[in-house]
């Protein structure tokens, strides 16, 4: 019977939901032992056809039991929901998956033998643990390099899913976690009211609940992330929008440094009126920051294009997170069109 339960959301993901599932029917943990639930938001590409190709492999390869179901809300929250209602009894942990990522083949052993060793020191009952994400594998494009190079600087990454963490410890901010199913159960699952976002409101409602939440840099997921500037810039805005959605419900997970943009604004502003001579100390103190961060970005990739695309990713990465911020406090959330 199932023990582990892979969930993945999916909505257009026809170029790469393949490989993902590949990369779990390839799997060192039991097959027997693994369930996979794929729930499809209403693809209008071949994603189902790619999902219904890879049920084959699976069956073929004797992999685990991949399953295909409709997802009528579309979202991940309900997605996942739908999933932890439909699970069989068996099942204990569940994985958050999504299209566009792929585990290498030791993922899910590794997880577990991480789970039961972090659970026997975790000062409370543990609920989410929570992995590195990595760059996709292969070639990259110009503008995915500058990407990458912005996830990969301190500027950039900040401290949510793509911090570049390397001692296991207490977070909140789990990425890719794995779950205790009894744990989703005792706080009703995510809260579909988030569009994106929900699994930091997740966390928080565990921790709340006196649930321990980590993270280990002993496994990792490959993503795809963004290829081209207008949908990075469009990620930022809805990053910052959904932040302040959580932070209005979740006022402790504040931090300065995401509001440091607007400090820096407001100040400079200030100055401007009030020591028109000091008004352009702060702008010059960023622009030199975002230039040593080109630098280093480009003799750590050997990339020269990085000189110049890491700082202004850099720079739309701030400026849309920060709009994205205030936009929260006014406007209702809708589902975004940046993938």
């Amino acid at each position: 019977m199932p023990l582990i339960a892979s969930i993945i959301p999916v909505l257009n993901e026809s170029e790469h939901i393949g490989a993902c599932l590949d990369s779990l029917i390839a799997q060192t943990f039991p097959a027997q032992n693994h369930i996979v639930l794929v729930f499809d938001g209403g693809s209008d590409d071949s994603t189902c056809d790619e999902v219904r190709k890879a049920i084959e492999r699976s069956v073929d390869a004797n992999g685990p039991r991949i399953e295909l179901h409709p997802n009528p809300e579309k979202h991940v929250a309900e997605a996942r929901n739908l999933a932890l209602s439909m699970l069989p009894k068996s099942v204990q942990y569940t994985v958050e998956l999504i299209g566009h990522s792929t585990v290498e083949i030791d993922h899910l052993e590794i997880r577990l033998n991480e789970w039961r060793r972090i659970e026997s020191m975790a000062p409370n009952p543990l609920a989410a643990l929570g992995i590195r994400v990595h760059p996709r594998k292969g070639e990259h494009g110009l503008v995915e390099n500058w990407i990458e190079g912005t996830l990969a600087s301190p500027l950039g990454s900040g401290s949510g899913q793509f911090d570049s963490f390397t001692v296991s410890g207490p977070t909140k901010t789990p990425a890719f976690a794995m779950h205790s199913r009894l744990a989703l159960e005792t706080v009703d699952g995510w809260d579909t009211s988030y569009i994106t976002s929900q699994d930091s409101d997740l966390s928080m409602r565990l921790l709340d609940s006196g649930f321990s939440v980590f993270r280990t840099p002993a496994t990792h997921v490959s993503m795809v992330k963004r290829s081209g500037l207008n949908k990075w810039w469009k990620m930022g805005h809805r990053y910052g929008f959904w932040r302040m959605k959580i932070l209005r419900k979740h006022p402790k997970r504040a931090s300065l440094r995401e509001f440091l943009p607007w400090f820096g604004f407001l100040t400079t502003f200030l100055l401007f009126f009030l020591q028109p001579n000091m008004s352009l100390l702060l702008p010059s103190c960023y622009l030199a920051v975002l230039v040593f961060e080109g630098v280093r970005s480009s003799i750590r990739f050997k990339r020269i294009s990085a000189l110049f695309g890491v700082p202004l990713c850099l720079l739309m990465l701030h400026t849309s997170f920060s709009l994205g911020l205030v936009d929260g406090l006014f406007r209702k959330g809708r589902a975004s069109s940046d993938r």
